[in-house]
């Protein structure tokens, strides 16, 4: 199961924990997995490369963390999306595979 905990402050996306694989097919196959991770990314590439905020990740096998030093409106709109994205994902297949925790 991913597991995704996203980090508050003033009602705000500051930040987020992916974890763990979705084990919805195997590896190579699996499209939950594959569209968190692109998702995931493309949220940290996008803040990296159209915005000046500063921030602080860890990636390891099944993981990707990010922590926010500053928030733009423009990065809060890339979380935004990162996070109805990602729910989108865990409504259309369910909580066994992707489990939102907060």
């Amino acid at each position: 199961m991913i597991r995704v905990k996203y980090y508050y402050n003033e009602n705000k996306i500051r930040g987020f924990c992916i974890s763990g694989h979705a084990d919805f097919a195997e590896p190579g196959y699996d499209i939950i997995c594959s569209a968190v991770s692109v998702l995931s990314v493309n949220a940290v590439n996008s803040i990296e490369q159209f915005t000046d905020d500063r921030f602080k990740f860890n990636t390891n096998d099944g993981l990707l963390e990010l922590h926010m030093e500053s928030v733009s409106d423009s990065t809060q709109l890339l979380l935004d999306s990162l996070s109805l994205g990602i729910k989108g994902i865990a409504d259309m297949y369910g909580n066994e595979y992707v489990n939102v925790l907060n």
